[in-house]
């Protein structure tokens, strides 16, 4: 058995951007909806059995309270932003598993159900299909991978090491030194991806680096600036590192549940409110074929 998890809210925008506006019956623009649910349907027809979506129903989190300059909704486009609950309905009618965050975030949600599946004896692969570097932390040997599907590429723990140079435990102290642009926090200063990762190889967590940087045994240009850096700035380093440490408690069921047994009564007359009956089609079409109809 293999596990997909999807990054609804990155296929959301992902699709926003890259297809043309479709309105609805009531004159919406529902083309990234559309294009999402079309994805899932792919990944259905190419033979994936378990699938659960993780959205963000809000884009706040608590987050938010840990750091006032953490991402929040503004700036999102109105067209895009109103097709945020409508995509968990139309996913829901297609009988996908979906994942809803308030609290927690989307990439909470897809890191809880990859630790669900990773326990599951029956689970031969754990798919999170993301390129967010988030994502990363979660991957472990070759059971649990990061798929980025817009590139057919899958990284396992290797590949995050040659991607990042650093294992998939020491993402978090990696981003809470070189920063998260796309979550809105700066890092340390003068700290950048190659300097991290060389002092993270030697001593893998924040929290272990030591102030003298004579004890990092490394021969690093700058290693002093570095060193009084992070002296001087370590527990905004923690913070950052808190913020970019994904939880695990997300309320997302179990691998049964996830389960995909064809769409629900309610998807063909969602697809004609959306003016994409050929959605229908398709899923009645691999539901049949998968011998579930």
């Amino acid at each position: 058995m293999r596990v997909h998890l999807i990054d609804g809210t990155y296929e959301l925008f992902r699709h926003y951007f890259a297809v043309p506006a479709h309105m609805d019956q009531s004159g919406s623009d529902v083309g990234a909806l559309r294009g999402v649910v079309g994805s899932i349907l792919n990944l259905l027809e190419s033979g994936a059995t378990h699938v659960g979506v993780a959205t963000d129903h809000v884009v706040e989190s608590f987050r938010n309270d840990l750091y006032p300059g953490y991402k929040t909704g503004d700036g999102i486009e109105p067209a895009l932003r109103a097709q945020f609950e409508p995509l968990e309905e139309a996913l829901e009618a297609l009988g996908v598993a979906v994942w809803p965050m308030v609290e927690l975030e989307a990439d909470d949600a897809l890191a809880s159900a990859a630790a669900v599946a990773d326990r599951d004896p029956r689970v031969d692969q754990v798919l999170i299909c993301t390129p967010d570097k988030d994502l990363a932390q979660c991957v472990r040997d070759r059971r649990v991978v990061q798929v980025d599907r817009r590139r057919d590429l899958t990284r396992d723990e290797m590949g995050v090491i040659d991607k990042y140079g650093v294992p998939p435990a020491s993402i978090p102290d990696l981003l809470a030194l070189v920063g998260d642009t796309a979550d809105g926090f700066p890092g340390i200063p003068g700290w950048g991806m190659r300097s991290a990762a060389a002092v993270l190889t030697r001593w893998a967590h924040v929290e272990c680096i030591p102030d003298d940087p004579a004890a990092w045994d490394l021969t690093l240009r700058g290693a002093a600036r570095l060193a009084e850096n992070l002296a001087r700035q370590r527990s905004d380093a923690m913070l950052f590192k808190d913020l970019a440490t994904l939880r695990t408690t997300a309320a997302v069921g179990d691998v049964d549940a996830w389960r995909w047994c064809g769409p629900r009564d309610s998807f063909p007359a969602l697809c004609k409110r959306l003016r994409s009956e050929s959605l229908a089609r398709r899923a009645d079409e691999i539901a049949s074929g998968a011998g579930l109809a």
